[in-house]
């Protein structure tokens, strides 16, 4: 029975979400598998990729062949370079030790790499939301500037109307005391 590591599609419409599973090659995509060796989210940034690196050895090991996507996992999270590390240990061109302390080395260089892009992620971020915050200040003073204007048309206004009000009442005290006088 021939055996693939591939993914097989869950979630919902639009929201793709993965389990990385080994089935026979004849079953259908989302259809009976042998065993779930981990998850694949698409969803967030960078991926979440949560993966059973021994199983996925051991399946390789036995046979299986990976899919072309299924592969580009494999060899993010390091399955492949361990595959080829034991095949290393099995002919005797490293010891056990060896091989373990390289796979480690290489998955520390790994956690830094998506850390520093975890790190570019979140300042560029930042530097987007500021660049909103500065840029809805900038549109919030231009209408309170144009507010200001109307009010001050509006108090001008008003300042007029008084003292036209002033002088009209002004007008008809002089009338009354004219009157008053004959």
């Amino acid at each position: 029975m021939p055996v693939k590591i591939r993914l097989q599609r869950h979630g919902k419409k639009g929201k793709p979400f993965y389990w990385i599973v080994a089935a026979d090659a004849r079953a259908k995509r989302d259809g009976k598998y042998l065993e779930k060796l981990g998850i694949y989210n698409p969803n967030v940034n960078p991926a979440q990729i949560e993966l059973d690196v021994d199983q996925s050895v051991q399946w390789l090991q036995n046979g299986a062949q990976p899919t072309d996507t299924a592969r580009a996992i494999l060899s993010y999270k390091g399955v492949m370079l361990k595959k080829h590390l034991a095949g290393g240990v099995a002919k005797g061109a490293l010891t056990e030790a060896q091989a373990e302390e390289k796979f480690n080395a290489w998955l520390e260089d790994k956690g830094k790499a998506v850390d520093a892009k975890k790190g570019k992620l979140s300042d560029a971020q930042e530097k987007a939301k500021a660049e909103a915050l500065a840029a809805e200040k900038k549109v919030n003073e231009a209408r309170i500037a144009e507010a200001q204007p109307e009010e001050v048309v509006e108090e001008e206004a008003e300042a007029t109307a008084e003292a036209a009000e002033g002088t009209e009442a002004a007008a008809e005290g002089t009338e009354e005391a004219t009157k008053e006088e004959e």
